[in-house]
């Protein structure tokens, strides 16, 4: 029988929620100052993994576009497209294409924003106007 954990991110199942394991290894390669192999990342990352997932999990990222990677010794070592708050805007991005209102989903996040953020994000609008040529498009 199994014995099955329980954690804030797999609950009773024992599981990780879905997504957890390529986040635990983005953070761990944008944290790096150079590439890391799948060894290096294994490494950096909590939990018993197994080298064999940490590499599935170093594949997948890649075969998405997510990395690149580059001949060290008999492997790998990988290293993210984009940076950390890149891969953010380009996640929060989709996901407002993915909405039928933008309207309503922008008005929705902009009234959860702590008063801090609000303020940064009008701070940042405020240079927007003559810093994009894209004409704000």
């Amino acid at each position: 029988m199994r014995d099955l954990k329980s954690d804030e991110s797999g609950g009773a199942t024992g599981r990780r929620a879905r997504g957890e394991l390529e986040s635990g290894v983005l953070a761990a390669l944008w944290a790096a100052v150079e590439p890391l192999t799948a060894r290096q990342v294994l490494e950096r990352l909590s939990g018993d993994l197994a080298y064999t997932t940490v590499l599935t999990i170093l594949s997948r990222l890649y075969d998405k576009g997510m990395l690149v990677r580059h001949p060290a010794g008999r492997g790998y070592a990988y290293a993210p497209v984009r940076d950390e708050a890149s891969d953010t805007a380009v996640r929060m991005h989709t996901l407002l294409e993915r909405g039928s209102d933008r309207e309503a989903v922008l008005t929705r996040f902009v009234s959860e924003l702590s008063q801090e953020d609000e303020q940064l994000l009008h701070r940042l609008l405020g240079g927007q106007d003559t810093g994009r040529g894209d004409g704000g498009q």
